[in-house]
């Protein structure tokens, strides 16, 4: 199944759902993607004064992980969708953030240690150049870290039972959360993502699954 990544259409969904969209992942993951993610940025053993950057930030939940585990890190997050980037900051009040698009990041080459991506690559019509700007924005031997659904077993399919209940619930825009649910079913699973970043020039550090292979991490150095 394909879906629609029209960056316009992509941020204007981002930008409507943004104010339930903690709440809904709270209910859809049964509470469970803040200490995944939490996990998934641990193994990164930020060092301090490292240079940090979340793409695709969403509403900030990366970058206040990030500054719990590493406080003297300097972090910032970026985002194409405005409404999110304002609950980023209601979040994260000392925190830095920035309305940009990934495909053609604002920062010059070799200019960052980490990178990390939540659910987010999901979401981009053009996968490799995307990570081609992760790529040149990474100084020499620098970590990007990439967090999304991952196998599409069994376990992950009941996702797309859970998922319109719970909007039904909550009375929220299903049609919204029919893409994301499509969305997951259109994207690669870990072992072609890594070969992906392998094509970009990234080497393979790591893989965690978590959630029995529904959600995975993979941690990758330039």
């Amino acid at each position: 199944m394909t879906c629609s990544k029209n960056p316009e259409e992509i941020k204007k969904i981002f930008n409507e759902i943004s104010e339930y969209y903690d709440k809904t992942n709270n209910f859809i993951s049964f509470f469970t993607h803040y200490i995944i993610k939490y996990l998934a940025v641990r193994e990164l053993n930020i060092k301090p004064h490292s240079m940090v950057l979340d793409i695709c930030c969403g509403t900030g939940d990366f970058t206040k992980i990030i500054k719990k585990l590493s406080p003297k890190s300097h972090v910032i997050g970026a985002d194409f969708a405005q409404n999110m980037l304002k609950l980023a900051k209601i979040k994260n009040p000392n925190g830095v953030f920035i309305l940009a698009d990934c495909l053609q990041l604002p920062f010059k080459d070799n200019e960052f240690n980490y990178v990390t991506s939540g659910f987010g690559l999901r979401n981009i019509n053009n996968r490799s150049r995307a990570i081609s700007e992760i790529y040149r924005i990474l100084n020499h031997s620098g970590k990007f870290m990439h967090l999304d659904f991952g196998k599409h077993n069994f376990i992950g399919n009941i996702f797309d039972f859970i998922v319109p209940v719970i909007t039904k619930i909550l009375k929220i825009n299903t049609e919204h959360y029919k893409y994301l649910l499509n969305s997951r079913q259109d994207f690669p699973e870990p072992e072609e993502l890594i070969n992906e970043f392998e094509n970009c020039g990234f080497k393979f550090i790591k893989r965690i699954d978590y959630l029995f292979g529904v959600i995975s991490v993979q941690i990758m150095q330039k």
